[in-house]
């Protein structure tokens, strides 16, 4: 895998990345840091990456279960730490999953093995972060 992370100049602190896969994505500093706020913080990348890498996982697991899912949300929180390195120190997952008849205990089954198994980002976050979950149920 290989990303490319190029700045977009003096005038700001904002940074183009080009994905291996051929994406483009935007990145921009908090306008204390010298940013212009025009794109997401590199740090929410790294979160917004490790609810992509959970979900994307919870998701196949439950159909590859044969559950009726329809739908997946999670919502992380995530506390860092006071000083360098600012390191994620918490980071709490809120699932919201909609289906017909999803079982409980294959949801939450799902979410274990995202967790503790498959998605590479939250295993690697756990190394600095305390890692709680839940999830709802939503019948649809």
């Amino acid at each position: 895998m290989e990303v490319k992370v190029s700045w977009n100049g003096p005038s700001g602190m904002s940074f183009r990345a080009e994905t291996g896969s051929g994406h483009m994505v935007a990145m921009d500093g908090a306008p204390e840091g010298g940013g212009h706020n025009l794109a997401p913080r590199p740090m929410e990348m790294v979160l917004l990456g490790t609810g992509g890498c959970t979900a994307y996982d919870v998701v196949l697991i439950l159909k590859r279960s044969r559950e009726d899912v329809q739908g997946c949300e999670v919502t992380l929180q995530a506390e860092r730490a006071e000083t360098d390195p600012k390191v994620f120190t918490r980071i709490n997952f809120h699932f919201v999953v909609s289906g017909r008849n999803l079982k409980p205990a294959t949801v939450e089954r799902a979410i274990n093995l995202s967790h503790d198994k498959y998605c590479s980002a939250s295993i690697m976050m756990a190394k600095t972060a305390e890692m709680t979950h839940s999830f709802e149920i939503v019948e649809v």
